[in-house]
């Protein structure tokens, strides 16, 4: 296709993105994004999400950069699964900021690179014009990374980009999303998991703190996530928002993706 034809030399950057994705990340940046602020990826891995939204940019010719937010890690599994069978040549040890420093080199001085607990790093202050959100992999996580990023969108211009919303082992995602719906109007679903929202209203730290996911009970949970079933019925998404429903009904209390473990 034309448009992964397009993706040029970012075709090269080993990701976890699907096709679709792939295509969704480099043309919000290539032409959605206006420059109005900058382009931020929470848990880019290896790099390939900033490998897409970086060649966006290059076509846009707007001088917005990348901020590539990473633990940086891997272990030998995700090594053995992800890196290698996408050309990676073996290595040594669970670092993987050279690599992705060397993956993302030709894109220069685009990329800035953010090594840490996500959660535990702040934001500069500059207005954010396009946020991924794809390192929600626990609920108290999630809850920390809105309070940091999410007063720095635009009303009316920013997108929020949800990597993880119809995951059925992170159910706080469209939790989340259903209590911040005064503030977010949803877009578009991207096959598999992916849903994309405008920021009408941008949300204060207050507004967020009130909107934590972590303490909520199941049943609150349950009745957020009945709510999103309901808003999206018409977007054909029931039934993933119904493995979601069974994924916390069979894993009570959980609020980390790794402890879930699939309906029987």
């Amino acid at each position: 296709m034309l448009m992964d034809r397009a993706l040029g030399k970012a075709r090269a950057v080993p990701t976890m993105l699907g096709a679709e994705e792939q295509r969704l990340y480099f043309w919000l940046a290539a032409f959605w994004a206006e420059g109005t602020g900058e382009i931020v990826d929470l848990g880019c891995f290896a790099g390939g999400s900033t490998a897409r939204l970086a060649e966006g940019l290059d076509v846009s010719g707007h001088d917005a950069r990348v901020h590539a937010f990473d633990r940086f890690t891997a272990g030998e599994d995700v090594k053995r699964s992800i890196l290698y069978p996408q050309g990676i040549t073996p290595f040594e040890g669970a670092d993987i900021l050279p690599l992705a420093q060397d993956l993302l080199a030709p894109w220069g001085d685009r990329i800035r690179f953010h090594r840490g607990e996500i959660d535990e790093m702040a934001w500069c202050g500059d207005p954010i014009e396009l946020l991924i959100m794809d390192a929600s992999k626990a609920a108290d996580t999630m809850d920390r990374m809105a309070e940091a990023f999410l007063p720095h969108l635009v009303p009316g211009r920013s997108l929020l980009v949800q990597q993880d919303f119809l995951h059925w082992s992170q159910p706080w995602v469209p939790v989340q999303m259903e209590r911040l719906s005064e503030f977010f109007t949803p877009l578009v679903h991207v096959p598999r998991d992916t849903l994309v929202f405008l920021c009408h209203r941008t949300p204060t730290r207050q507004d967020l703190c009130r909107s934590r996911t972590a303490d909520l009970s199941d049943k609150d949970l349950l009745g957020y996530l009945e709510m999103a079933h309901e808003r999206y019925a018409d977007w054909g998404l029931a039934a993933r928002l119904d493995e979601t429903i069974r994924g916390l009904r069979a894993n009570p209390g959980k609020r980390r993706a790794f402890q879930f473990r699939r309906p029987g």
